[in-house]
């Protein structure tokens, strides 16, 4: 019960990349995107093991041609993702059946997490119950109405942008999603605000500007910087 699990959502269809192949399994030097995600956490002591979240019809293909091929003996299970991003996160959290005490949940395209930024989350949210990832805005950040026009301007010394890893206390985080889903709240694409609107107090953490979530072609050339870098 004391295990520390992670939750790889990867279920998306990559509609903004405008490429056939869905951006998770697009290759890199020969590796697929999310075979680059899943080796880092294989390898991060903090971690127990892992549930891969894919979309239904790519999961036996995961199974042989990234969990297998790849050796990615942590990953416990593959399991069929939802329509949206909640949906297979709530089914990768069901899929662990409560056998951890904290859970990360980290985006599958976000391939060059660090593990020491891993490791930091682990060791966090063991004290502050739930923890997120997040850069301090380096621009103003402004609110506009249906028609463009602004309607509030932020103080950025309080703005940050959310990154994954974020991580949680099993209970609370399983708690959150079951009760989104019974009560039909609205699409979230961050599951902190879940825990946020139980009333659970949520610790910031530093996150890293290596840490890129690939959506975009313009992301795609990120990727081949950074693994030219290194």
């Amino acid at each position: 019960m004391m295990k520390t699990m992670a939750i790889i959502p990867a279920a998306g269809a990559g509609v903004r990349m405008g490429t056939k192949q869905a951006k998770q399994f697009l290759d890199f030097c020969g590796k697929p995107l999310l075979a680059m995600t899943l080796e880092k956490f294989q390898v991060c002591a903090s971690i127990d093991g892992v549930i891969l979240v894919v979309p239904s019809h790519d999961v036996e293909y995961c199974q042989k041609e990234i969990i297998d091929r790849y050796r990615l003996n942590k990953v416990e299970k593959v399991v069929a993702g939802g329509e949206r991003r909640q949906d297979s996160v709530r089914k990768g959290l069901m899929a662990i059946e409560g056998r951890c005490k904290w859970v990360l949940i980290h985006d599958g395209v976000r391939p060059f997490i660090e593990s020491f930024l891993i490791e930091a989350v682990v060791k966090s949210v063991k004290k502050e119950r739930a923890v997120i990832t997040a850069l301090p805005a380096k621009e103003t950040v402004k609110k506009v109405d249906a028609d463009g026009f602004i309607i509030k301007t932020y103080d950025r010394k309080q703005v940050y942008l959310v990154q994954t890893p974020q991580a949680f206390q099993y209970d609370d985080i399983m708690t959150a999603h079951q009760k989104a889903f019974l009560e039909a709240w609205d699409e979230v694409t961050d599951d902190a605000l879940l825990v946020e609107k139980m009333g659970v107090p949520v610790k910031v953490i530093t996150g890293s500007e290596n840490n890129i979530k690939v959506t975009t072609p313009h992301d795609l050339e990120l990727v081949r910087f950074l693994m030219g870098k290194r």
